[in-house]
């Protein structure tokens, strides 16, 4: 069957009625199976293996006569309803299951092909599957995942989905070619392996000697060979497993179920991942060649320009209406110009531009525009940021945006109480950001929005836990790092993360490593305390830190005070130790193991009255050498570059000034703003890290030219590199004296010049539509 029969399509045709009227004439005493073997005999309505297809047949006659086109003959019988074979009790729970797919025994996978197996199929699907047993359609496949110690799990193979826009894009075909070849796509629609295991790999077992014998299994028992597999992945779950058998994620369902008529859409939105069973498929599909990639590896500064980034990060946006996505795109490029001012003096007097941002700020709660759509392209993006590392950071972190001055927002939750008891009012945001292993932010990945609120005396679950922010920001990451089969993600945290349910839940994600400074000095499996165990072991070997210097900060009604410390290099003894720990996580009735390293960074002669830097980091990453260790703690160093975000956030972007009435318009301003904050801290830091990278990366033509101009007006030369570009812009801005002791420019004097270079080229851009 090279070429899929449209059986109904084919009967619908005028012409083919009055064929098979004229056939129920010819054989006036034929019943219904047999009208449809003359039908399929007549149109050749046969499978792969020369068998009539009735079904399909007797379905499409049957449809034929409730539209009033034929009348066929009395049923000679009443179909029964059809009741699934099962064994009546549920199957035996597995004895004996190893932590490691390496350790079961006599490990196989079994073909459903007789009714006792169908049973055990039916009977674990039905009870212990969250979607049961089915109904599957179309031709099917059945597994079972069998052992010494019992049966570990099941698959369960049947037709594709009729219609996935992601899907048919990816593949490029026509709904004409998508009829005729949809049966070489089958659906993965049922995987299940049994609760209570936790056998690491078992999956990616399962699904590759799945996949290496369904086309031979397939074309033996329905004659022809699958070109490709489908499967969904429903939130929170990430697909590791798949990703690790080479799957493609190429995009979203839009919610619709496969029965959904009514366009109801009442279906979870899932991934779309297919599996290439024949590696020239498209040719023998007959599709052409696979379509420009979009999804292919950026460098951290690519497409970042004045003229585009705008269009880049934000563009596509499923905000409902593609002009609100417009909107967007538009708004915040105005804002990029001058992040530190409100909207009405960025748009210049351009008051359709003003109406329309807010517009776009304003729609109602319900709708399409959320924080999650806003940053949804800026993701994409950052993801593709993230392919071109072999090693991303993800750091996790939170801040307090005070709002305390604008109480007539609605929905503020309380983030502190001052000394007199005054409770003060604003947001808290925890977010995840991530950089490469030499600290270029790559992008913004996930925006927590809380307004917390007293919660009495009532224990809150696990949800409702401050410690939870950091389960789902490693829930989130995992899923990422999924998709990023050639980078190594590392998750890392400061002290508030040191609570045993993420080292729980780092179980469940193998494809993210966590990285965590402990605030506990935990009791330890045998017993020894953790902090007392890695400091009697021996010195591995020693690493020189430059400790940067804090200047003294006194206590205001938005920031706690701050002790001053000069820069001095610091001189670091480091020590790492395999641990164990142990506990319970929420929810669960018994304790867990978790196998982790420890490493200890001390100071070893600090400054006379300076109390020494001492830290104790724990980690999955495995340590071996004293070199492994010196980049555990260098990673754990850039974890200060996500306070060098919130820092540009709140004082560049100032987002604890936004006036507007309610919480859902400061998620949607602040989520626009961090994107902008990123992209400045970016063009910063490139200028340090990589300052012989051309200055056209990051600035227009126009933006060249008035820092050419600017100068040669202090007989400077043109900066054509972008760390000379970045250093003029700091100097345009007036806060930076460019002398040879001072350090490189921060953000926020970058922000002071950026924002009197856009007012500078828009005045050379006006120039030249004048003249």
């Amino acid at each position: 069957m090279r070429a899929q029969n449209q059986i109904k399509r084919t009967l619908s045709e005028p012409e083919s009625v009055a064929r098979v009227q004229a056939l129920m004439r010819e054989f006036p005493d034929a019943h219904r199976t047999g009208i449809a073997d003359k039908v399929c005999a007549t149109f050749a309505f046969v499978d792969a293996r020369g068998r009539f297809q009735r079904a399909g047949c007797l379905k499409a006659l049957r449809s034929l006569e409730r539209s009033g086109q034929l009348t066929l003959p009395a049923p000679r019988t009443q179909p029964g309803r059809r009741v699934e074979r099962r064994l009546g009790e549920p199957v035996a729970a597995p004895v004996g299951v190893g932590g490691e797919v390496t350790e079961l025994v006599d490990l196989a996978l079994v073909r459903v092909d007789d009714a006792a197996y169908r049973a055990i199929w039916n009977e674990l699907m039905a009870r212990e599957h969250p979607r049961g047993m089915g109904p599957l359609v179309g031709a099917q496949m059945r597994y079972l995942i069998g052992s010494a110690h019992g049966w570990l799990g099941a698959l369960g193979f049947a037709a594709s989905a009729l219609q996935l826009a992601a899907r048919d894009e990816w593949i490029g075909w026509d709904r004409a070619l998508r009829e005729a070849q949809r049966h070489r796509i089958v659906g993965l629609n049922r995987f299940l392996l049994r609760p209570g295991m936790a056998c690491r790999n078992l999956a990616s077992w399962a699904l590759g000697r799945a996949l290496r014998r369904l086309g031979n299994d397939f074309e033996a028992v329905h004659g022809y060979r699958p070109w490709l597999v489908e499967t969904f992945i429903e939130p929170p779950h990430s697909g590791v497993s798949l990703r690790a058998s080479n799957w493609r994620l190429v995009g979203q369902t839009c919610g619709r179920g496969r029965q959904d008529r009514g366009h109801a859409v009442a279906e979870t939105r899932k991934a779309i991942y297919l599996y290439e069973l024949a590696p020239d498929w498209r040719t023998r599909m007959g599709v052409g060649p696979a379509p420009a990639r979009r999804d292919g590896p950026l460098a951290p500064g690519e497409g970042l320009d004045a003229a585009q980034w705008a269009e880049h990060e934000f563009g596509g946006a499923p905000l409902g209406d593609k002009r609100l996505t417009k909107r967007l795109v538009d708004s915040a490029q105005r804002q990029g110009e001058d992040p530190m001012r409100a909207f009405t003096a960025v748009a210049r007097d351009d008051w359709p531009a003003v109406k329309g941002y807010y517009r776009l700020i304003d729609q109602p709660p319900e709708s399409e525009v959320t924080p999650e759509h806003i940053l949804a392209p800026h993701r994409e993006r950052t993801q593709r940021r993230m392919q071109a590392q072999a090693t991303v950071l993800c750091l996790q972190d939170g801040t307090d945006v005070n709002f305390t001055t604008h109480p007539q927002t609605r929905g503020l939750g309380v983030i502190g109480t001052n000394q007199t008891g005054a409770q003060s009012l604003g947001l808290h945001l925890h977010s995840t950001l991530a950089v490469n292993a030499e600290g270029l932010p790559l992008g913004v990945l996930r925006a927590q929005f809380e307004a917390p609120q007293p919660r009495g005396d009532k224990a809150p679950a696990q949800e409702e836990k401050k410690s939870f922010r950091w389960i789902a920001g490693l829930r989130d990451t995992a899923a990422l790092a999924a998709t990023l089969p050639e980078t190594r993600v590392v998750s890392v945290a400061d002290r508030e993360a040191d609570v045993f349910d993420l080292y729980a839940e780092q179980q469940q994600h193998p494809q993210v490593d966590l990285l965590v400074r402990a605030q506990h000095n935990r009791r330890l499996a045998d017993g020894r305390r953790l902090f007392d165990t890695v400091r009697d072991t021996a010195i591995r070997g020693q690493v020189v830190v430059e400790l940067e210097g804090q200047s003294l900060r006194p206590k205001t009604n938005k920031r706690p005070a701050r002790l001053g410390r000069a820069a001095r290099p610091a001189e670091l003894a480091l020590r790492y130790c395999p641990v164990t720990i142990r506990g319970t996580p929420s929810g669960a009735d018994q304790a867990v193991t978790v196998e982790l390293t420890v490493v200890h960074a001390v100071e070893l002669d600090p400054p006379t009255g300076v109390e020494p830097i001492e830290w104790f980091l724990l980690t999955t990453v495995p340590v071996t050498s004293a070199e492994q260790a010196a980049d555990i703690l260098r990673w754990y160093r850039l974890r200060w570059r996500i306070e060098d975000w919130h820092r540009v956030l709140k004082s560049g972007c100032k987002i604890d000034e936004l006036g507007h009435h309610s919480v859902e318009r400061l998620e949607r301003a602040i989520a626009i703003r961090m994107v902008i904050a990123w992209r400045v801290m970016l063009m910063t830091l490139l200028g340090r890290e990589a300052p012989e990278l051309p200055a056209e990366l990051l600035f227009s033509d126009t933006e060249l030219r008035v820092l050419g101009d600017y100068a040669r007006s202090r007989r400077r030369e043109r900066p054509d590199r972008l760390a000379d570009a970045v250093r003029e812009i700091a100097i345009l801005g007036g806060g930076y004296l460019n002398r040879n002791t001072d350090p490189p420019p921060g953000h926020q004097l970058i922000w002071h010049g950026y924002t009197r270079l856009a007012s500078m080229s828009f005045a050379y851009s006006l120039r030249d539509e004048i003249e």
